[in-house]
């Protein structure tokens, strides 16, 4: 049976997103493209890939949850630029602790973090989820999202034809005059 097009099979996926984003969850379903993409981008969807993304995406996103609980928790202590230089502290020793675990091989990958943290921002300051500016519900929300990402990329690997798979074009024909005896005329 003959596999369609790439096209045809992302845009089937992207449909079923549609759903995902309705009430009453509310659910991101932009942050499945952001991981679906990524994991195009990393090299596709092969198992240690898509194990990548799944490991370091989640960390990216408890990263960003902590940074907004202590920004919360620093505007309840301090006002103008006291609490200015509480962000940019616990911005700094979070994000720089987030990406010291790039170092550990398993969780190498901080790209994949910096995915997870970006989706985190997006789905709590974007209002959604099925509890709209509640920080935990937005980090399971953020989390299932983008770890379904890589199934999408598998699926459309698997269940479609690209362009570089598809028979390779017929060599172009010699269009040089030929003379009687079969030699190329030279003009």
């Amino acid at each position: 049976m003959r596999k369609p097009p790439a096209e045809v099979v992302a845009s089937l996926l992207a449909a079923t997103t549609v759903f995902i984003g309705l009430p009453p969850y509310n659910l991101p379903p932009w942050a499945i493209f952001i991981s679906w993409a990524a994991t195009f981008a990393i090299g596709g969807p092969t198992f240690g890939n898509m194990r990548k993304l799944w490991l370091t995406m989640p960390i990216g996103s408890i990263a960003a949850c902590s940074i907004v609980i202590g920004f919360k928790w620093s505007g309840q202590f301090l006002i103008g630029g006291g609490a200015i230089a509480a962000q940019c502290v616990i911005l700094f020793c979070l994000n720089g602790l987030m990406m010291s675990l790039g170092r550990f091989r398993p969780i190498n990958f901080v790209p994949g973090m910096f995915f997870g943290f970006a989706t985190y921002f997006a789905t709590l300051f974007g209002g959604f989820g099925p509890a709209a500016g509640n920080l935990l519900v937005a980090l399971v929300a953020c989390i299932t999202m983008n770890a379904l990402g890589p199934i999408y990329a598998w699926l459309t690997a698997n269940l479609s034809t690209h362009h570089h798979q598809r028979e390779a074009e017929p060599p172009a024909v010699d269009q040089r005059p030929v003379a009687p005896n079969g030699t190329v005329v030279s003009e």
